[in-house]
């Protein structure tokens, strides 16, 4: 489908499977972010792996996929967030069953995806999970100024006058101004930790080298850039997992309240998989263990066919080229795809589409069954596939697997009338007034 809205760019929205592997791998190089784009969070984000396009962008995916493909950092994930897990998330909800208190699941999610994400990508720990948090909501300073700069530089994409947010940028007014603070408080902590870590590279290589932070690894290594390109790497993965697990679990636990069969069999799985690693009810998830919950892998992987992390996704096109279904896409044109539509295809996932049923992803030994990324775009797909999802993963699986193995989630019903939450569109998919829910004990379920 095409489109034209006057002063605005022209585009084209597609659903077409094979033109989404055509646009994101058969022809990348003519696909990038583009100028348009890269221009509005520059300012937010700089060149990092998320704003940046061709050399710059090779250089940083190449390295950083580098770090991500090791073992040392993939248990230092699994570390950070069980023992968030431990520490914050089980102590607060058994809190919340004792009391009967209801807790919105959104927020609660929102603090414990940005402790581990900030664990992961500079070994900072804001406390946002723990007694009360940083502040009496719960947010540290950095996470409130993160997450205002990420709403207002996304709302420039949803100004449907496009130069209005330029003019307001040069008279320092209304959300532009507000904009450039929380940018100047959000690169001024992150600039002061890279600034630290580079030190301590200088003093104590052997202490650096042992860190297993992102940011750690590329200080230690020999083309880590300066630092403003230290910080841009590292904001581009805060903004990648702030939202992004935290909206996905939202849904998954809306879904799964009305769905208690399927909140039973994730249990029994867990249960069956602590039998045969050998660790009692508690005890932290190993990767391996993590592993062979294929049913919770199925469960969680449905829930973001219909609920996705990121809803819409946009390049723009470098040179005239024809899509495989016939499509004419124009030079400078936007070109958009949606998981969000993807996933409600009849075309693509038959006449159930509309339901939520895990067992499309088993094959007939149990075992998880994936489907083609340019299907299932949840993860983006070819070289820019999200270097996070193993990491997204092992945190939605060790958070469900800890709560459903202990507890039940039942959501208070904002809408006496029930039906599906109202939406809000950001970087993620979030649910409008958060999920408010009440936490009990499972034996008491």
């Amino acid at each position: 489908m095409g489109f034209w809205i006057p002063g605005m760019n022209t585009g084209i929205i597609t659903g077409n499977p094979a033109d989404v592997e055509h646009i994101l791998r058969a022809n990348f190089a003519n696909y990038p972010k583009g100028e348009r784009s890269i221009s509005m969070l520059v300012d937010f984000l700089g060149h990092g792996l998320f704003n940046s396009d061709g050399e710059q962008w090779l250089w940083q995916r190449k390295n950083a996929s580098t770090e991500f493909s090791t073992r040392s950092l993939r248990g230092f994930v699994v570390d950070a967030v069980q023992s968030e897990v431990r520490d914050r998330l089980l102590p607060l909800l058994r809190r919340a069953a004792g009391s009967g208190v209801v807790l919105d699941m959104e927020d609660v999610l929102e603090r414990f995806a940005f402790d581990t994400i900030c664990m992961v990508s500079f070994g900072h720990d804001p406390c946002c999970l723990a007694d009360g948090g940083a502040s009496a909501e719960g947010k540290s300073d950095f996470m409130r100024a993160f997450g205002e700069a990420q709403e207002l530089a996304v709302g420039r994409f949803l100004d449907p006058v496009g130069a209005s947010w330029k003019i307001k940028k040069w008279l320092n007014i209304g959300t532009e101004r507000r904009l450039k603070k929380a940018i100047a408080d959000v690169h001024g902590f992150a600039m002061e930790i890279v600034r630290a870590r580079r030190s301590q590279a200088m003093t104590s290589a052997k202490e650096n080298r042992n860190r297993d932070d992102v940011l750690s690894r590329f200080v230690a290594s020999e083309e880590h850039g300066d630092d403003e390109t230290l910080r841009d790497m590292v904001l581009s993965f805060l903004i990648a997992g702030r939202e992004t697990t935290s909206s996905a679990l939202t849904w998954f636990f809306w879904l799964v309240s009305s769905r208690p069969d399927v909140a039973a069999r994730v249990a029994e799985e867990v249960h069956s998989v602590r039998a045969s690693v050998g660790t009692a009810p508690g005890e932290p998830f190993g990767f391996d263990a993590l592993r062979e919950m294929h049913y919770l892998h199925a469960a969680l992987t449905e829930s973001m066919r219909l609920y996705p992390l990121v809803p819409i996704d946009s390049q723009s096109c470098a040179a005239d080229d024809m899509l495989p279904d016939g499509t004419h896409v124009g030079a400078g044109w936007s070109v958009t795809y949606s998981a969000y539509a993807m996933g409600r295809l009849e075309a693509i996932w038959g006449e159930d589409c509309a339901e939520f049923r895990p067992e499309r992803w088993l094959g007939d030994d149990g075992a998880f069954r994936p489907e083609s990324p340019f299907r299932y775009t949840v993860f983006h797909a070819g070289p820019r596939t999200c270097l996070g999802k193993e990491m997204a993963y092992v945190q939605m699986k060790s958070i469900v697997a800890s709560v459903l193995e202990e507890f039940a989630v039942d959501v208070v019903q904002k809408n006496p009338a029930g039906g599906v939450p109202e939406h809000v569109l950001s970087v993620t998919l979030k649910m409008k007034g958060g999920l408010p829910v009440q936490i009990r004990r499972r034996m008491e379920a």
